[in-house]
């Protein structure tokens, strides 16, 4: 197998969220033309045994062997998906959320599932999903279970907000969808403090709101300029408006095949995992929302 630094790695664990996951990953290494490796974990029952003693190995054996059924069924969906890729896997003890952290420290990407096995009847994020998503250190793409996320078409949507990590995941988009041939939207809402703070007690005529509203399409503009001369194959829609970054989002990725955005931007504090607009779209978006990380690697 290649590195895993040029690897797709998707969590597995049989659920109905799993298998789409595992789908949306093989198209995602497809696409990219890089390999992908199924992982999927489990725990060794601490009832079994005393604390402190070390279980006997066809203990785990047979814990591996458990799993086994769970890889051959996502083999299959990948093969049917990408006949194609090269196609690895992983059986290993521990947390599943840790486990895929732990992948992610060299990953290239991290798949799962929205929820998977015991989620919550109505709960759309599940914690693995929730934890992967706050602590990976490379882009983590969380997929519905309840549409069909492979057959989507239509544009990339990026959330712009000037911060660092925005600028990553503006990268992030711009790279997928230069893979998938895709347009990119680049979204940018600026109904922020400053501009409220601005506008308090100041009758603004529909020509000043039009005025600031060209003068943050020049700002959109001059934080796209640099990807788009890297992409020059990118064709890039850009969008500005006086909204909720959330709301705005949602309402592009109604026809979107992903959304990428930053794990938290402007204003968010020191230690803060998941800002509330990459909360919300995890939960609220009808595609797929990749997640990009200060830590993230290219």
């Amino acid at each position: 197998m290649a590195s895993l630094e040029n690897t797709v790695v998707v969590g597995v664990d049989g659920s109905a969220a799993s298998t789409g996951a595992v789908a949306y990953a093989a198209n995602t290494a497809a696409t990219r033309r890089i390999p992908l490796l199924l992982v999927t974990s489990y725990t060794m029952p601490a009832a079994m045994f005393a604390e402190g003693m070390i279980p006997p190995q066809p203990v785990y054996d047979e814990l591996e062997r458990e799993c086994t059924p769970i890889i051959e069924k996502a083999r299959e969906t990948a093969a049917k998906v990408a006949p194609g890729i090269e196609v690895s896997h992983a059986i290993v003890e521990g947390n599943p959320a840790q486990v895929l952290i732990d992948y992610s420290r060299k990953a290239k990407l991290i798949v799962l599932g929205s929820r998977g096995l015991g989620g919550i009847k109505g709960m759309v994020l599940g914690s693995v999903s929730a934890a992967v998503a706050s602590h990976a250190f490379c882009p983590v793409v969380v997929t519905r279970e309840d549409t069909d996320d492979l057959n989507r078409s239509g544009p990339v949507v990026v959330g712009i907000d000037g911060s660092e990590v925005s600028a990553k995941a503006t990268e992030w988009a711009f790279a997928e969808a230069s893979a998938r041939s895709a347009p990119l939207v680049a979204v940018h809402t600026w109904m922020d403090p400053q501009v409220q703070a601005a506008a308090a007690g100041i009758s603004l005529t529909e020509d000043d709101w039009k005025e600031l509203e060209e003068q943050q399409l020049q700002t959109l503009s001059e934080r796209l300029a640099g990807f788009s001369d890297r992409y020059p194959d990118v064709e890039v829609q850009r969008f500005v408006t006086r909204d909720r970054a959330v709301r705005a989002l949602v309402e592009q990725a109604e026809n979107a095949q992903l959304v990428v955005v930053g794990s938290h931007g402007r204003g968010g504090f020191t230690g803060m995992v998941l800002g509330s607009t990459s909360r919300a779209l995890l939960q609220a978006a009808p595609c797929p929302v990749m997640v990009v990380r200060p830590e993230s690697h290219s």
